[in-house]
């Protein structure tokens, strides 16, 4: 297994009129973080030189135009682009965006070609980054494509872990895109990454209904009765300890998600309102069910505060450290299936 060090953490540089430039250099300024990972930045030596300079921090990086050439137990930036962007924090420009995606793709390209172990993304504004080559809602959709297995967001803090049935579904779409195939898939990714990156045996997993109050037998939608029910109970029966669907409204404020390994909300702002609620600023997003690592904080580009130096490193210190975590879990997890005598050794 590979020494902490060794561990190559990609970094895409997300939308540089944003904070992520800020909370990246924030997290690595203490260089006490190189112990747990070899970071690799996807932008630009020259991007990177202006965020320093302007944030004062004392940061030292080591520059590559190839990812050969990475120093470990360093900050590396592989340059993506060689000539010097404008940055306006709090601006929404299409050309950040476009350089956004060009670290982003670049760094999955690493990720796929295994020069990289894992990766984590900085914030990106979901508007600004379309394209005619690039029309997707944000990262979990083009990793979804690129690379193998089924995405599933989940949102992790210590040991809550909420997942989504749906993910950025307009509301009014929600329910047509929940179908028996969706939950069974869904569920089976939880389990799984449950087992794999968490080292969890026999995991606990609860389901939140579709409807308000799960319906009321029937007076506020059926969707609850008529699909949610049976799939798990079916589910129940083949031997994995899911349960639900519990009513969404009090299901967090009675501590109830405490008894569980993972929740699954059926659609974003149920999930995610209660998990960032109880978790902000210390909270990850995790693409699980993938056959690659990729972490990100749990907030966006906030423009509100860009460049002005104030903005909290915590979330994406987390992502940084839940990503080698994971990679750690999952290398030890296959070695292990491959090699099932040595689990009883």
């Amino acid at each position: 297994m590979k020494s902490p060090e060794s561990v190559m953490l990609g970094i895409s540089i997300g939308d540089l009129n944003g904070v992520g430039g800020e909370i990246i250099l924030k997290t690595f300024e203490d260089e006490r973080m190189l112990d747990f990972c070899t970071p690799v930045i996807f932008a630009s030596t020259k991007a990177v030189t202006f965020l320093k300079n302007h944030f004062n921090f004392d940061v030292k990086f080591n520059g590559i135009n190839d990812l050969n050439q990475v120093v470990k137990g360093k900050l590396n930036v592989f340059n993506v682009w060689k000539d010097q962007p404008e940055i306006q924090f709090g601006k929404e420009d299409f050309k950040m965006g476009s350089l956004a995606i060009k670290s982003f793709e670049a760094a999955v390209k690493a990720l796929k070609q295994n020069k990289i172990d894992a990766l984590v993304t900085a914030p990106i504004n979901k508007h600004n980054i379309q394209s005619e080559e690039f029309k997707f809602p944000g990262h979990t959709d083009y990793l979804d494509k690129e690379l193998e297995g089924n995405s599933l967001m989940l949102m992790v803090c210590d040991n809550l872990r909420v997942g989504l049935l749906t993910d950025h579904v307009p509301v009014k779409n929600i329910s047509e895109k929940i179908t028996e195939t969706v939950i069974r898939s869904k569920i089976e990714t939880v389990f799984e990454t449950l087992k794999k990156d968490f080292k969890i045996n026999r995991p606990k997993v609860a389901v939140l209904g579709i409807n308000p109050h799960i319906g009321y037998n029937g007076v506020i939608g059926k969707e609850d009765d008529d699909l949610m029910k049976p799939v798990l109970n079916s589910i129940r029966e083949s031997g994995k300890l899911v349960f639900g669907p519990y009513a969404a409204d009090s299901f967090f404020g009675s501590n109830n998600y405490k008894q569980f390994d993972a929740v699954i909300a059926s659609y974003h702002d149920q999930g995610l309102i209660p998990f960032k609620t109880l978790s902000f600023g210390q909270g990850v997003n995790f693409t699980a069910g993938l056959d690659k690592i990729r972490t990100s904080p749990d907030h966006g580009t906030a423009f509100d505060i860009a460049g002005k130096g104030i903005a909290n490193e915590s979330s994406f210190k987390e992502a940084v450290f839940l990503a080698i975590h994971i990679f750690k879990n999952r290398t030890e997890y296959l070695e292990l299936t491959r090699n099932p005598l040595k689990a009883s050794n």
